[in-house]
């Protein structure tokens, strides 16, 4: 708390030095300007003189607009800046938030479920995959099995598809629900993944991906998410058409951040869990 104050009193300040130094600026290049040649020097002393004797307004000399818009948009950008870093905070501590709480709470159907998949199929409970996070750096995410062991061992690396014969006598069901995602939440306690985001992508797609879609790789700038605008708007990608559709969810989602909308994000992702809404 004493550092947000600290940081909110820092800003007040800073927007006041600015904007003394704005006025100062703006009365310095008035007065230049007026003394730019000899010429405009006896113009102003004579229209003073004019206005001493015959109680006449003289004339100003202002900022152009456009040096005014120039100091506009300097305390713009700063406002921009603060708003920008405020809520890159705010969605941090969210995220460490609702990942502890969301663990807790969970922690009953997380060993139930760990329980069901030890039960039902050979293998580790959980699994982890290399996926591409913020700015093209590499991590490994954690889900709870849905497919057999080594399921990619003779296909390699392919898209889920609507009845995946890969999957365990329980994976259906824990894909239906998106309770597989769960582990998620320690990866983002860990920095590498948000709440709300992109869905984080292996490596081959990625590149895949960047050579046949142009602006793929600015998707790369946040930090992907368990749950996001293309997440809960669009079903699972099954073509290269599915991931051009799905990027402008994402691009969109980057472009207009803001509470209100991780707001609504998360809204339609309870929607989504509790009807199964696109899942594969």
């Amino acid at each position: 708390m004493r550092k947000t104050i600290k940081k909110l009193r820092n800003f007040i300040l800073t927007l006041i030095v600015v904007w003394v130094t704005a006025i100062s600026a703006a009365t310095t290049w008035a007065a230049l300007s007026a003394l730019h040649h000899d010429d405009a020097v006896l113009q102003v002393v004579s229209e003073m003189t004019i206005q001493e004797n015959s109680k006449e307004v003289s004339k100003t000399f202002a900022p152009e607009p456009g040096t005014l818009v120039l100091f506009g948009g300097g305390f713009l950008g700063m406002i921009v800046s603060f708003v920008r870093s405020t809520y890159a905070f705010a969605k941090r501590v969210f995220d460490i938030a609702a990942s502890i709480v969301g663990l807790i709470i969970l922690s009953p159907l997380l060993i139930l479920v760990a329980a069901l998949i030890r039960l039902t199929s050979k293998g580790p409970v959980l699994y982890s995959q290399i996926r591409v996070g913020r700015a093209g750096e590499s991590f490994n995410i954690y889900k709870f099995r849905t497919m057999r062991q080594d399921a990619e061992k003779d296909t390699g690396p392919i898209w889920a598809a609507a009845h995946d014969s890969r999957l365990t006598p329980v994976g259906g069901f824990l894909r239906k629900a998106h309770i597989d995602e769960i582990p998620q939440l320690f990866n983002v306690l860990r920095g590498e993944m948000s709440v709300i985001g992109p869905r984080p992508e292996r490596p081959m797609f990625v590149d895949q991906f960047k050579a046949e879609i142009p602006e793929y790789s600015k998707r790369l700038l946040v930090k992907p998410g368990i749950t996001g605008l293309a997440q809960v708007w669009h079903r699972y990608d099954e073509t290269i058409n599915d991931v051009k559709k799905k990027l402008r969810y994402d691009l969109l989602y980057i472009k207009k951040m803001c509470f209100w909308a991780d707001i609504g994000i998360v809204l339609r992702t309870c929607r989504v869990v509790v009807t199964g809404e696109g899942a594969r």
